[in-house]
């Protein structure tokens, strides 16, 4: 399975974006589901946080909104866009900010036909079924860590605006990746071939991964690599530190044809940054210190591959 990279996700408003939410939501809401037009617009559009998916072209292809009520609501995909990961992408990055927002229960009220997607996304229905606009709904719930969880290491004021950063050799590949640990807090997710030691096995990587090990409670280090012989051959330094922290790194590799044989490799940080090649076995690639959607996408696949991956007999010998 590939991560799909044939759309983008993007924070929206109702006083910029207002066309290209109407777009979407006209078509699924009025036109598929023949919602009257004069229930479909409220007055908390104006006043919610909104996120809109986009084809490569620019094209709006989906949408959802984060109330004041702290609601998510007006999910809407475009039928030809259904089935390939723009609803979850987008449920994921309604939650993210959430949780950057400090708000510790989101609810939702789900079409019955779509509990099983919002389930998966980590709801849990509540209530008896009720009738909204001619359409049978649930009430759905999520409860979510409290704010303490989720504060940043350094005050607010001194984190880097978000950028993308293009990443085309050997010098920018490690100034990204030194960054995007730098901005870590807690846990790192690595997808390699085999960690990269141009990368991960300098002093200044060693450093930042170090720190972000040794965290405290909840630091995580999840690395999912295909050839884990080859650093264990070359004495790669990671790993060193690794058995130093055991209940920190956890080293998995995959099992499948479909996975070993993955071209690409990525990072990703818990502060939604990321640093994605297309090629794993080269630098050439594409950075960014926050982007929700990209990295929702990402994490989303490492996690399903986490899942069906196993500890290489390799590491399973030195207790990784």
């Amino acid at each position: 399975m590939l991560i799909p990279t044939d759309f983008t996700l993007e924070p929206a408003t109702w006083e910029h974006d207002q066309e290209d939410l109407k777009r979407v939501r006209t078509a699924v809401f009025i036109v598929e589901q023949a919602i009257p037009e004069s229930e479909e617009w409220d007055e908390l559009d104006p006043r919610s946080w909104h996120v809109l998916a986009r084809a490569l072209d620019g094209t709006p292809i989906g949408t959802g909104r984060l109330t004041p009520e702290h609601k998510i609501g007006r999910m809407a995909v475009l039928r030809d866009w259904r089935g390939k990961g723009v609803g979850a992408a987008i449920v994921r990055a309604l939650v993210e900010r959430a949780r950057e927002q400090g708000i510790t229960e989101l609810t939702l009220h789900a079409q019955t036909h779509a509990l099983a997607f919002y389930t998966r996304c980590g709801f849990s229905a509540y209530g008896e079924e009720f009738d909204e606009c001619g359409i049978p709904h649930r009430m759905m719930r999520m409860a979510l860590a409290p704010r303490e969880a989720y504060r940043p290491s350094a005050p607010l004021e001194e984190t880097p605006a978000p950028r993308l950063i293009a990443v085309t050799d050997r010098e920018g590949a490690r100034a990204a990746v030194l960054e995007l640990l730098g901005l870590a807090r807690r846990e790192l997710c690595l997808y390699t071939r085999d960690l990269d030691p141009l990368l991960f096995d300098t002093d200044e990587a060693l450093e930042a991964v170090r720190r972000v090990a040794t965290a405290g409670r909840g630091a995580s280090v999840r690395i999912l690599v295909q050839q884990p012989a080859l650093p264990l051959q070359d004495g790669h330094r990671l790993l060193h530190l690794a058995r130093r922290l055991p209940s920190v790194f956890a080293f998995r590799t995959p099992d499948t044809e479909e996975d070993l044989q993955y071209p690409s490799a990525f990072l990703l940080n818990d502060r939604r940054g990321y640093y994605f090649r297309t090629l794993g076995s080269r630098f050439e690639g594409e950075a960014h210190t926050y982007a929700p959607g990209r990295h929702a996408q990402l994490q989303e696949y490492f996690n399903q591959v986490w899942q069906r991956a196993s500890p290489s007999q390799e590491l399973r010998q030195l207790s990784l």
